[in-house]
């Protein structure tokens, strides 16, 4: 099992490790589903409007397509689903970039191919998830739950 190891941790963000050939990502590629990795939620957010606890995760593009905002491709977003213990706890639509769009949109260090990066944004309102697969950023963002 190839596995990345925390690379910091920082007062707003860390970096979260992410399992790209773990059992679970195997049975997800199976089920037609596929594995972005597994990311550590250190609060509880809000996702798609329903509570997800903070938490390990496994993250899985999910079937079914998604409209597209007005003036972007099909292929911009995505409904990406977080799995723990083999359930579905929460889903929520994730941004996608790539190629030289990503270079111009992202800014701050992305993280490294194949891991994700998870920050607490704006006076910790807010999480966002950067996932970095195949080419592809993929930004999820939440507003967190009262604690």
């Amino acid at each position: 099992m190839a596995r990345k190891g925390l690379a910091g941790l920082f007062t707003v963000a860390f970096v979260a490790a992410v399992t790209l050939h773990s059992p679970t990502a195997i049975a997800q590629m199976a089920t037609g589903s596929q594995a972005l990795g597994t990311v550590k939620l250190p609060k509880g957010v809000q996702a798609n409007g329903q509570s997800l606890a903070a938490g390990t995760y496994s993250v899985r593009l999910a079937s079914g397509g998604l409209s597209p905002a007005i003036g972007q491709t099909p292929e911009s977003e995505q409904w990406v689903e977080f799995v723990q213990g083999g359930q579905v706890k929460g889903k929520e639509v994730a941004t996608i970039v790539s190629g030289p769009e990503a270079k111009a949109v992202l800014k701050g260090k992305a993280p490294a191919a194949g891991s994700a990066l998870v920050q607490t944004l704006k006076g910790n309102d807010y999480i966002r998830v950067w996932i970095n697969q195949g080419g592809k950023h993929y930004l999820i963002h939440f507003a967190t739950t009262p604690s």
